[in-house]
């Protein structure tokens, strides 16, 4: 906890009257909640109330304000550094605690309830701009941009709104989450050389960091897919089983019909459970190969083939290059 930054940006949320702030977002009503208006924003607004032009920005949520529904054509991070916020998403609660975070998707129709002075809340909006291919491959395993936990950051790269989509990390107060959230900020804010270059590199460490938080420590991850267990956790248990899963073992875990279960995944990421199940193996193989000297044989045994000869093809297929070849590209 900064306590220099937190009084900085306690000083930047004074309450706000929306009837006077409308206008400088150039909203449009785009539907209702029952009486109430759903806005649609396409610009961000900076604490001084000027339109910002940057793909991240950054402000600060005024306390005591009224929030009104509204949608995004840009995915927002909120996190509250003291004190909590609700969002009321589709007519849906969602209480986010001290420092853990919630991504809203494009699209989606939400509210921040008023929040009192004691808390400090922080938006960063992200647009398409914000982050090339090269950044989101940053963070997927080597080799391929299918990874299974890119899965998380298709809030980021889709185009697509989605009424409902929205994911909330409950990270336990992670001392190093929260100590990125904070190089956010402060760069953010002191706006120096290469400040745009370590703002985009510090989320892409921190997106990095709530995955694995998600992976290791099994913090909760919630989303508004209204499904009995949602995508994500389907394909985080692949990642973390794959070695040895199987589509009965999974089905029974999870509750599922084995065929249900299939249908599942294949109508939800275009993949077989086969095929993602080979994605992940090809993944971490592929990690094993660039940072390892172990023997090909013995990788394709601990990432779950018990013939090396069918490891080759699935990981020529995946990647385009055989295991050999891979490691010597790796080399050079």
């Amino acid at each position: 906890m900064d306590l220099k930054i937190l009084e900085s940006l306690r000083a930047k949320s004074s309450p706000r009257d929306w009837e006077e702030l409308k206008d400088n977002f150039n909203a449009d009503i785009c539907g209702y909640v029952g009486q109430k208006p759903i806005y649609r924003f396409y610009s961000t607004l900076d604490d001084s109330l000027e339109e910002n032009p940057h793909s991240i920005s950054l402000s600060v949520q005024p306390h005591h304000s009224h929030i009104p529904f509204h949608q995004h054509n840009y995915v927002e991070m909120t996190t509250p550094l003291l004190g909590s916020c609700t969002l009321v998403i589709n007519g849906k609660e969602v209480k986010v605690d001290q420092e853990n975070v919630i991504m809203v998707g494009k699209g989606v129709t939400h509210r921040v309830k008023d929040i009192d002075s004691g808390s400090i809340v922080v938006n960063i909006a992200l647009k398409n701009t914000a982050f090339s291919l090269n950044d989101l491959n940053f963070m997927l395993h080597s080799g391929t941009s299918n990874s299974i936990s890119s899965m998380l950051f298709s809030l980021l790269s889709s185009d697509d709104n989605h009424e409902s989509r929205y994911c909330l990390f409950e990270i336990n107060h992670d001392r190093k989450i929260a100590e990125t959230i904070y190089d956010i900020i402060e760069e953010y804010y002191a706006n120096q050389v290469q400040s745009n270059q370590i703002i985009r590199f510090d989320l892409l460490s921190l997106f990095s960091r709530l995955i694995r938080a998600a992976y290791l420590q099994d913090i909760s991850i919630s989303t508004g897919e209204k499904q009995e267990s949602d995508l994500l956790n389907l394909l985080l248990y692949i990642e973390k089983h794959y070695s040895a899963i199987t589509l009965e073992e999974m089905a029974k875990n999870f509750g599922f019909n084995p065929n249900y279960l299939s249908s599942y995944l294949k109508k939800n990421t275009g993949l077989t459970f086969i095929k993602l199940v080979h994605l992940q193996r090809v993944n971490v193989a592929a990690e094993y190969l660039a940072n390892t000297s172990a023997s090909i044989e013995k990788i394709a045994e601990k990432v779950g083939y018990e013939k090396t000869s069918y490891f080759y093809k699935i990981f020529k297929k995946t990647l385009g290059l055989s295991p050999k070849e891979y490691r010597e590209k790796m080399l050079k």
